[in-house]
């Protein structure tokens, strides 16, 4: 593959604090690699911010292999950027072209508030999750895989639910800032598997209320979210927990 450097302009949204109304500041970049991650390319304006005794350009990251979620940014109008079932941090610059402007935001979501500049605080999914995104049955040690006979049917839709990093890139694509999808991923995860079974009715229960008060919108099945997913989950999903919700919600007026 052919590398070649580029000269970029950035728009990116500098925000002090969530109180802070905020705004775009521009930024011209010189001698960019077409090889390098989105990431490392605001690093190399960050190192030059600094030497310049100019506050950088706060963005979350972790891991910077697709896995943790963190790097939740807004890029020209779509999570993530411009390629399919990719994350921030795998995105590389050969997606762009040389005087190409790029539009840089945080996550738009009223529960999601910014906490500076590229940063928002994900806190309502950890919320979800602690609300019922787990089992409390005591397994005891470690036992082997396949000591649980599961129907390969339904281990695969398990595991490809459980594939969501709660990124919030569904919330954000969404126009009802909806977090349906990530919502019935935790759920359908565990509920396909005979571990979850104990817990199964009170578990969509609680998570979907929590989910409400954290202020999310409603579904109205735009699927939005399943195309901007980094990860590709499923619309299904979203079937399936309504599924789960509505029969939980029958046996406790039991």
């Amino acid at each position: 593959m052919e590398h070649y450097s580029m000269n970029l302009n950035l728009r990116i949204w500098r925000q002090k604090n969530k109180n802070d109304k905020g705004g775009f500041a521009d930024y011209k970049v010189e001698g960019i690699s077409s090889e390098m991650s989105f990431l490392e390319m605001i690093d190399v304006l960050n190192e030059r911010l600094i030497l310049e005794n100019t506050e950088p350009v706060a963005f979350d990251h972790d891991c910077r292999e697709g896995i943790c979620g963190s790097c939740s940014m807004y890029i020209n109008g779509r999570p993530h950027g411009p390629w399919h079932e990719t994350t921030t941090c795998q995105l590389h610059m050969r997606a762009f072209k040389d005087g190409d402007t790029i539009v840089v935001e945080p996550w738009r979501a009223k529960s999601f508030p910014v906490v500076k500049d590229l940063v928002v605080d994900r806190a309502a999914f950890d919320r979800i999750i602690q609300s019922g995104g787990y089992i409390s049955v005591n397994t005891g040690n470690a036992v082997d895989a396949n000591c649980i006979p599961i129907e390969k049917d339904k281990a695969d839709k398990a595991f490809a639910a459980a594939a969501c990093i709660g990124c919030g890139a569904c919330v954000a694509a969404c126009p009802n800032t909806s977090a349906m999808l990530f919502v019935s991923a935790k759920v359908s995860q565990l509920a396909l598997l005979p571990q979850g079974g104990p817990e199964r009715k009170t578990r969509v229960r609680n998570m979907v209320a929590q989910m409400d008060k954290e202020g999310f919108g409603s579904c109205t099945n735009i699927g939005a979210c399943e195309a901007e997913c980094p990860k590709g989950i499923s619309l299904e999903n979203i079937a399936r927990m309504n599924r789960e919700f509505t029969i939980a919600s029958l046996l406790s007026e039991d």
